[in-house]
């Protein structure tokens, strides 16, 4: 392999560069800057160039709605070439290789696929062609304006699909084998391509660690929008943002995030949630919940492997601060906002009569926002006719005295083998224990063997034996773990945060 491989893609040529034994290109177009006219709008296709472009730097991400730092950030307010991917391939000679295709999560506000805990070389090493994918976030992507297509992160990474399509094999991928794959956000991404018209037939099977049940009503999507446009002193049109520099939006918006509090009495759920803007069931873009979709028949199934963190919530509670604070209030709270009515706040107090609040509280709010929308997508997806493949993981995080459990987040530097990224050192310590060096190998095993195969490598869920694989210093397949919160989430899927 040469040092400098160069490919031809459609749009012209690019050249990468060779690190240990795999070929990277980094920052490829899949669509043409959404500044100017362009902004708000769907992707525009990209134009021929002459000459060879290198390929050798990461794309800076869309304006980030929350902290930041590092040369990406600093970049982003100057930089708007935001619509562009990486490819990392075994070897641009070769041919048929199974194609990975990485959306990044970060509640709809953040998305950068620079992170090095998405570095792809343990998976590439072990036969992947890697594609990881730069979209519009926060309100760029998803806020909902008058005069532009809603949902329009889901359209860039549409668009970036297309080009996966029109190129891969020229990276050495087969374009008949692309599994996409994303966690958190990403993964809400992953649940809502799966049933979008415009994105069949983009790609064969589907990775989703765990899935936020995180959707908006058009009329409380309406309601934020009106609410920034205030703010920023102007009108709640995709003409007026226009004018309002990028950087500048993201600011307000991660603004707004933290003013959630302030709007509770009106957007109930999505202001206990954290979240300003994410995707909206806008009849267009959108037409219903993932869930809805696959469970009436609107949706067919397909190959699809999905799981969780047993607790999901610990991470916030650890973030925000929060840890050993809760009260008889919050837990209340919680279940009066994020356990299905009408009776779910009594099945869940019924079930955990013992539990303190707090033990109450992070029950209800890692069930809502993402154990149950995972489960219950895994559901959907077999009776639509797909093969669903469970798993839960229970490794728990040493760091911080072992308070973040198994939390989330936990899964991705393990999956991708990036244990000693910033991230994986501060989820697993700098030396990882054997136990996690054991389930980052089977996780990251999993992953080749299904965008291989189809099949992970342990048996499909069904909803009769609920088989489920508990990774673990010891892993098993057995029945699924949470069995009580499946008994109180079964048929009542996530429905979209609405006006109150």
């Amino acid at each position: 392999m040469h040092e400098r491989p160069c490919v031809r893609t459609a749009e012209g040529l690019v050249e990468g560069r060779r690190l240990q034994d795999h070929a990277v290109f980094r920052g490829i177009p899949y669509a043409r800057p959404p500044v100017g006219a362009r902004r708000f709008a769907t992707p525009s296709p990209l134009r021929p160039w002459d000459g060879v472009r290198q390929a050798t730097e990461f794309g800076p991400p869309a304006p980030q709605s929350v902290p930041r730092s590092g040369p990406t950030a600093a970049s982003s307010a100057a930089d708007t070439d935001w619509l562009t991917l990486n490819v990392c391939t075994p070897d641009p000679g070769a041919a048929g290789l199974p194609v990975l295709v990485w959306i990044p999560g970060g509640a709809y506000v953040a998305a950068d696929a620079s992170d090095p805990m998405y570095d792809p070389a343990a998976l590439a090493e072990a036969g992947l062609v890697v594609v990881s994918v730069n979209y519009r976030v926060g309100a760029e992507g998803f806020a909902l304006l008058e005069g532009a297509p809603p949902n329009r992160g889901f359209l860039d990474q549409i668009a970036a699909l297309w080009w996966v399509q029109r190129n891969i094999a020229a990276f050495g991928g087969d374009p008949g084998r692309v599994t996409v794959a994303g966690q958190s956000a990403g993964a809400g991404s992953i649940a809502a391509l799966l049933t979008m018209e415009s994105a069949r037939g983009l790609f064969r099977r589907a990775i989703a660690h765990s899935v936020p049940g995180w959707h908006c009503t058009r009329a409380l999507a309406e309601q934020v929008t009106s609410t920034l446009a205030d703010r920023l002193g102007t009108a709640p049109t995709a003409a007026a943002f226009s004018d309002v520099a990028p950087q500048r939006l993201a600011e307000e918006v991660a603004s707004l995030c933290v003013d959630l509090p302030r709007y509770e009495r009106r957007w109930g759920r999505l202001a206990h949630a954290g979240i300003a803007v994410c995707p909206v069931v806008d009849g267009e873009v959108l037409s219903e919940t993932p869930w809805t979709a696959l469970a009436s028949g609107r949706a067919s199934g397909i190959e699809l492997l999905v799981g969780h963190t047993r607790d999901e919530f610990r991470l916030f509670s650890v973030m925000t601060g929060r840890l050993g604070t809760f009260t008889d209030e919050d837990a209340r709270t919680a279940l009066d906002l994020f356990a299905p009515a009408p009776d779910g706040p009594a099945a869940y107090r019924a079930a955990h009569p013992r539990a303190t609040p707090e033990e109450l509280l992070e029950t209800v709010y890692s069930d809502a926002t993402f154990r149950m929308p995972s489960l219950l997508l895994a559901e959907a997806n077999a009776a639509a006719g797909g093969s669903s493949f469970l798993f839960d993981l229970h490794l728990a995080s040493p760091s911080l005295g072992g308070v973040l459990g198994a939390c989330h987040s936990l899964d991705v530097p393990l999956a991708f083998g990036t244990t000693d990224s910033p991230t994986g050192r501060q989820l697993l310590g700098d030396q990882p224990a054997p136990e996690a060096v054991a389930v980052s190998r089977e996780l990251r095993q999993a992953w080749v063997r299904f965008a291989a195969t189809g099949e992970p490598g342990w048996p499909a869920y069904h909803p009769d034996r609920q088989l489920t694989r508990v990774l673990a210093a010891e892993s098993k397949t057995s029945p699924y773990p949470e069995r009580t919160s499946r008994q109180i989430w079964e048929g009542r899927p996530p429905t979209p945060f609405d006006l109150t």
